[in-house]
């Protein structure tokens, strides 16, 4: 069986779709099609069961899948293992995270990273999504949740917990509120509808106001953290800041203390595959360490 048609085959699988492995392979869906329909010719088998929704896998589908992806698994370990061969950490290390973890926990500590690492070369991806780190989208994840994928290996690093913020400014306008209730007459500022499902608790401030009745009360969404951050600094109005980020401008001032927003425990991911590369094995004790340090 040729293997460029099985590389094919084995991304059509994982994407379930001709159009979004074409995607992933820079390849037109024509050409995708093709390769695959040549491919269930070539061994007379059925790889796919295609239907108006997508592509299922038939049970020889299922079968080769298993052992495209067994080679594919074994390959990644020959690499790394190539790679490894030298002493010192170096290559091309793709990190991803969340925008607010990238932005204001990651980036301030590469530089001591990549002193202490001057052959690895960082490519940073910050994105609410999660990418497929068995695809080898990215080499490590930074995520606010565990993966449930039984491939991946985790360490969780640390907590992050949310507490209401506002600027002095904004409350010496608009009255500092000490109750949820009176919290319903402030402009109150939340994440926007496509923030990714791993922080849709962050919202918990938007849900407590929504369901008092209130006729000042005003509500503005923003899908970041960095927009949330920064409309709240400007006196905007009252959010839900993470602690870390906070305790970094003292122009914010906590709003009732006492109540506790959402946490979220953060966990470093990878491949199994890369448990043994050197760069990786750097970074996730760089990390560990790090985490351990930090005092929030």
């Amino acid at each position: 069986m040729d293997w460029d048609k099985l590389r094919i085959f084995h991304s059509v699988a994982s994407a379930g779709s001709f159009t979004h492995a074409g995607q992933m392979l820079t390849l037109s869906q024509s050409a995708v099609s093709r390769q695959i329909s040549a491919l269930e010719e070539e061994i007379t088998t059925p790889l796919f069961q295609r239907h108006a929704r997508g592509l299922t896998l038939t049970d020889e589908g299922e079968m080769l899948y298993a052992a495209v992806s067994d080679v594919l698994n074994r390959l990644a370990q020959a690499e790394e293992a190539l790679k490894n061969v030298r002493e010192a950490p170096r290559g091309v290390l793709k990190i991803t995270s969340s925008h607010g973890i990238g932005t204001y926990w990651l980036v301030p500590r590469l530089d001591e990273f990549l002193k202490e690492c001057p052959e690895v070369e960082v490519h940073l991806v910050m994105e609410d999504r999660e990418l497929d780190l068995t695809q080898r989208e990215a080499d490590l994840a930074i995520r606010m949740r565990a993966p449930v994928q039984a491939d991946l290996i985790q360490r969780k690093l640390f907590t992050v917990h949310y507490h209401m913020y506002a600027t002095k400014e904004y409350l010496d306008k608009a009255g500092t509120p000490r109750t949820l209730e009176e919290l319903a007459d402030h402009t109150v500022i939340g994440y926007g509808e496509t923030a990714a499902p791993e922080i849709r608790e962050i919202n918990w401030l938007l849900e407590a106001t929504r369901r008092r009745v209130s006729g000042k009360g005003r509500t503005i969404r923003i899908n970041n953290v960095t927009g949330i951050l920064t409309a709240t600094l400007a006196g905007i109005g009252v959010a839900a800041v993470p602690d870390y980020v906070a305790a970094e401008r003292p122009q914010l001032i906590r709003v009732m203390p006492d109540v506790p927003g959402p946490s979220f425990d953060v966990h470093l991911v990878y491949a199994d595959a890369l448990r043994q590369a050197k760069r990786v094995v750097a970074f996730r004790d760089f990390l560990v360490r790090s985490s351990r340090e930090w005092k929030y």
